[in-house]
Order: C-alpha cells, then structure tokens, then sequence
C-alpha cells in the first residue's frame, strides 16, 4: 500500500491556491480540468516532497461546505514557526493557536480546513509577540 493523498474541497481556487502556495509554500504539482464533470483538481506538495500532496478539489458550481473541523486537519514540519506565521499574517491569514510555546501553530485555508504547523526539530525559544498572544476561533 502507498499513500497518494489527501483531498479537501475548496469553494474558491485562487484564494486556496494563494493560501496554499503563495503562504504555506506548497508548490502545484499537477492539474486535471474535468469540464464534462464541472470541476477541477490541483495537487499540491512541499518542495522536494512530491509524495506528500493534497488534492484541491473545486467544483466548478457553488456549494455550501462545512466548517472544516470534522476533516481534522493537514500538518506541516516548518523550518522556522516564527517566519511562517509572520509571512501568513502578512497574506492575511488569522494565526488562530499562535506559536507560543516555540513549537505549534494552527490556521485555516479560506474554506476552514485546519492546518497545524509544527518547528521541525526543537521548540524555538518563546518570542514576542507570539508568547503573548491568545487563541482567536478555533481550529
């Protein structure tokens, strides 16, 4: 058995894609445009990593999607939590758990599916603002 993927439905391509790519750094490793079936799938990888993909799934007609919390969430090893969170704030994404204790940071992509960062290797020495500040939402 080989893991593949994972696949998360989207409502807004270009919203998800500047999230996914443009915040978190994940690059487009293929694309599938199904006009007869009205949707169309991205998949998407850390650099170097392109066995670890998420699927994007975006129907082309609109539909309501739930809150995102009963998919669990999607987790990435960072090289610096610090940098990450400050470049996704900058993008305009809530950091809804800061990275407090050096170590763990939870945001959400614009459809709400929660995506937990994790420091690769040890917890980085707390640091303002992030050892302030509190949980916004939830994740």
């Amino acid at each position: 058995m080989k893991y593949l993927h994972t696949m998360i439905r989207v409502t807004d391509i270009d919203a998800s894609l500047k999230f996914f790519c443009a915040g978190l750094g994940l690059t487009e490793v293929r694309r599938v445009e199904v006009p007869e079936g009205r949707f169309t799938l991205v998949f998407l990888a850390p650099p170097g990593q392109p066995d670890a993909q998420v699927e994007l799934t975006w129907n082309w007609d609109p539909e309501e999607l739930g809150g995102g919390r009963n998919f669990g969430h999607l987790a990435y090893a960072v090289d610096d939590i610090y940098d990450l969170c400050s470049h996704l704030q900058q993008q305009g994404v809530t950091i809804n758990r800061p990275p407090r204790d050096g170590r763990m940071a939870f945001v959400r992509s614009p459809d709400g599916i929660s995506v937990e960062l994790l420091q690769q290797g040890s917890a980085l020495p707390p640091r303002e603002p992030w050892s302030s500040m509190p949980n916004v939402g939830s994740w």
